[in-house]
Order: structure tokens, then C-alpha cells, then sequence
């Protein structure tokens, strides 16, 4: 459980909003990281473009990326 409370939902800008309602259709509800990211837009942009950036350049295959992913959430104890 993270120690700062996420944004509400209802209360982000619009492209925000679209950002977590697609995590909410893929996962089942906006991942926390990002609803803390969202209390700062220029951060929540910010680590959209890191990702979008790192997808977009092909250097890293996206299995990797999930693999690496799934072993961060669990080393941290997070269920992902």
C-alpha cells in the first residue's frame, strides 16, 4: 500500500483521465503508480513519454519489458 494517496479519477484533465480509464479496461482498475504520478501532471507526463519513448524505439522487446516489469512488482511485493 502506497504511503501518498493517488488522484481521484474524476478530478484529473481529460488525457489523463484517458491514460487510467485504459489501464482501468486492460488491468481492471489504474495502476497505483500512476494515480500518484497524476497528482503532478508534468511528472504524469513525463513518465508517459519515458514509456512511450522506450516502446517506440524498438531497443527493448516488449516481452522483456513485461518480464522485467513482473520481477520489479514482485521484488517490491506488489501482485501485478
Amino acid at each position: 500500500m502506497a504511503r501518498v494517496k493517488g488522484v481521484n479519477t474524476d478530478e484529473v484533465e481529460s488525457s489523463i483521465r484517458k491514460v487510467l480509464e485504459a489501464q482501468s479496461e486492460r488491468w481492471g482498475a489504474p495502476l497505483l503508480n500512476h494515480l500518484i504520478y497524476a497528482r503532478r501532471p508534468t511528472i504524469f507526463r513525463g513518465v508517459r513519454a519515458m514509456w512511450t519513448g522506450l516502446d517506440a524505439s524498438g531497443l527493448i522487446d516488449p516481452k522483456l519489458v513485461a518480464l522485467v516489469n513482473r520481477r520489479v512488482a514482485s521484488l517490491n511485493g506488489c501482485e501485478f
